[in-house]
């Protein structure tokens, strides 16, 4: 299944849990049980703009993105972050509101199922959808993933919180619970919207594909070649490498070229999904661009 399938059954997911969780919160006015459904209207706007931003950064490269749309889903993650705020926001408002004026709640049995039986649809989604996250390395998927497991660990809070009311009586611990969930719920959605930032930022590749890359090109580095100046980022699920190669003065053209189409297929079967960018230069010549200081 690809990666926009899971999306749009996130979608279908999101709908049936908004259903199920908004009966639970009629039958027992519980307001640990509003904030889960308005956690899941939150599932369901960014599962729908994470699938947009899927698509667009399927799209290939053209003239205005030469490096193509990969960037795309980190807007999807970022934007997924800030809902999760939002939601938090209102979970906390509904939530002091009820602690000054708490409500009976009533047939808890039957909203307790209901708010079960969505959690295991969330549970199981979640878990394969970041499998195929981790696959693909999309960051929308990832980023829908957690989301979803923060609506899990949402829900199993109410469902104790709910339990515990039951048994004790005090209607108090219902709004303090769904206070302590909105903390929860708004620290993961400041984690996303950093991760989104970061990524951004074109950062350097994990440790472990970094050192495939040395371990790649330690296999051509003879005393006839070396490298130097790599340099590696992250743009979505794409990934990019750029490096120098150093050779004799006296090779010709058709050689020097040879050698690089080696080394980038090698690179790029030792990391699927690798964009090598190769400069030539003779052995004895340096490149000096860093030492140019940015007057800015």
């Amino acid at each position: 299944m690809q990666v926009s399938a899971y999306l749009k059954l996130s979608v279908a997911v999101a709908l049936a849990t908004i259903a199920l969780k908004t009966g639970a919160w009629w039958l027992t006015d519980s307001v640990g049980l509003l904030s889960d459904a308005l956690e899941s209207l939150v599932n369901l706007a960014g599962a729908i703009f994470a699938l947009m931003m899927v698509t667009v950064a399927a799209q290939p490269p053209d003239a205005d993105h030469p490096y193509g749309h990969h960037k795309a889903e980190y807007f999807s993650s970022g934007f997924e972050g800030v809902l999760i705020l939002v939601a938090a926001l209102a979970i906390m408002a509904a939530a002091v509101h009820r602690f000054f004026n708490p409500q009976p709640l009533e047939q808890l049995g039957l909203g307790l199922a209901l708010s079960v039986i969505s959690s295991a649809m969330n549970g199981a989604l979640a878990v394969a959808m970041l499998r195929k996250a981790r696959e693909h390395r999309s960051m929308a998927l990832e980023g829908d993933a957690r989301h979803l497991f923060t609506d899990v660990w949402t829900s199993a809070g109410v469902v104790a919180g709910l339990l515990a009311v039951q048994a004790t009586g005090w209607l108090w611990l219902d709004p303090v619970i769904a206070i302590a969930l909105a903390a929860n719920i708004a620290r993961e959605g400041v984690l996303l919207v950093w991760k989104s930032a970061d990524g951004l930022m074109d950062q350097a590749l994990e440790p472990a594909v970094r050192a495939q890359i040395d371990a790649t090109l330690a296999e051509f580095a003879l005393h006839t070649i070396r490298f130097d100046h790599v340099v590696t980022r992250r743009a979505g699920a794409r990934r990019f490498v750029d490096l120098h190669m150093h050779m004799p003065a006296g090779w010709t053209l058709g050689r020097a070229a040879a050698v690089r189409t080696s080394v980038e297929q090698a690179l790029m079967a030792a990391v699927p999904g690798l964009r090598a960018s190769i400069q030539l230069l003779p052995m004895d010549v340096e490149a000096h661009f860093d030492d140019q200081k940015d007057p800015l």
